[in-house]
């Protein structure tokens, strides 16, 4: 099996929780190591790799795809760098601050021929890869309305600078506005029209920490919520079609699990407590349904091994730059639309 030789940007917990655990554990991966800035921990849990003291030495290094996984401002110029550089990349989210920025990355890769993937782990997720199944399989009927959120009960500022400044990155649409753009575009396509309403709700925050989006669709509408004081959770996920409901409370426990320094052993991983099965009701064959429904394993594992599909075997990304271009324009318009208070037509 052909290896591919990987390095991160950052080992902070991003890097130590989402990737290293399954670069590691994938048998096409090598992890050569990270760029730290300055604590050096990746050789603590990975003594046999490197730790980078700058950004070009990486570059220089036989590196073949790197994990551009730093703060959201600074994605667009290092992973232009990593591109220009003749490496594949991945990106985290948000993709990059602009459409416009996304729209160069993704032109960058094609001309020089390389991959370029955006980590939206959550499509891999337990709940939303049930909700997936949901959808597809019909039960629901033709979709009316769908409404996902990703609520915290979290009042305090963030210790981390980045978040909680004034910047290009900052606030909660770019933050984790994206895992519920992406898993809406993933489901449905792109809509007809955006409509935001953004805010600051948190006492001295200086960022947006809720939001609410409308994404307008020619026959059913879908919303977007998340905020910081939600201490009674809502579903994560709500569907209502022609013939029946199905309500997901947000259940996956990777994520946790990774944070305790679990590996993601790939035979039990990512199995969810049947306590937080989603509930369907609706009609099947004509008749009256309502009943948990088993939920399916979630795999972060997938994403990485979609990437290394497409690096050995040149297939198509996971999640593509095309898919990360089309995350940012739905943030662009919700920002519009919030400014303007009206409707944004894409």
């Amino acid at each position: 099996m052909q290896k591919i030789k990987t390095a991160l940007l950052s080992y902070g917990m991003s890097g130590k929780v989402f990737h290293a655990p399954f670069l590691n554990l994938h048998p096409g991966f090598e992890l050569l190591g990270s760029w730290e800035r300055s604590k050096k921990l990746i050789q603590e849990d990975y003594p046999t790799v490197k730790s980078y003291p700058s950004i070009d030495e990486l570059l220089a290094d036989d590196v073949d795809l790197v994990i551009v996984n730093t703060p959201v401002g600074t994605h667009y110029e290092y992973a232009k760098k990593v591109l220009l550089a003749g490496k594949h990349a991945v990106v985290e989210k948000a993709f990059t601050t602009t459409v416009a920025e996304a729209e160069e990355l993704a032109k960058i890769a094609k001309d020089k021929g390389l991959k370029l993937a955006v980590f939206q782990n959550r499509r891999w997720d337990s709940d939303f890869k049930t909700v997936q199944k949901i959808i597809n399989d019909g039960v629901l009927g033709d979709l009316v309305e769908a409404e996902f959120h990703f609520d915290r009960y979290n009042p305090l500022l963030s210790p981390k600078a980045h978040k909680e400044t004034v910047n290009d990155g900052a606030g909660i649409l770019k933050d984790l506005g994206p895992h519920l753009i992406d898993q809406a575009l993933a489901l449905f396509g792109s809509p007809k029209a955006v409509f935001g309403d953004i805010r600051v709700t948190r006492e001295n925050s200086l960022v947006d920490d809720w939001i609410d989006l409308a994404l307008i669709y020619t026959d059913f509408r879908v919303r977007l919520k998340a905020g910081f004081f939600v201490r009674e959770a809502n579903p994560a996920y709500t569907l209502h079609g022609k013939k029946g409901s199905f309500l997901k409370p947000r259940g996956d426990v990777q994520e946790d699990d990774l944070k305790l320094g679990k590996k993601p052993d790939l035979a039990s991983w990512g199995t969810e407590s049947e306590s937080l099965q989603g509930l369907l009701h609706t009609e099947i064959n004509g008749k009256e349904v309502r009943e948990k429904v088993p939920t399916l394993q979630g795999n972060y594992f997938s994403f990485f091994d979609g990437v290394y599909e497409s690096i050995a075997n040149d297939k198509t990304e996971p999640v593509t730059a095309q898919d990360g271009v089309k995350v940012m324009q739905i943030i662009e318009a919700a920002i519009a639309s919030a400014a303007q208070q009206k409707v944004i037509i894409l």
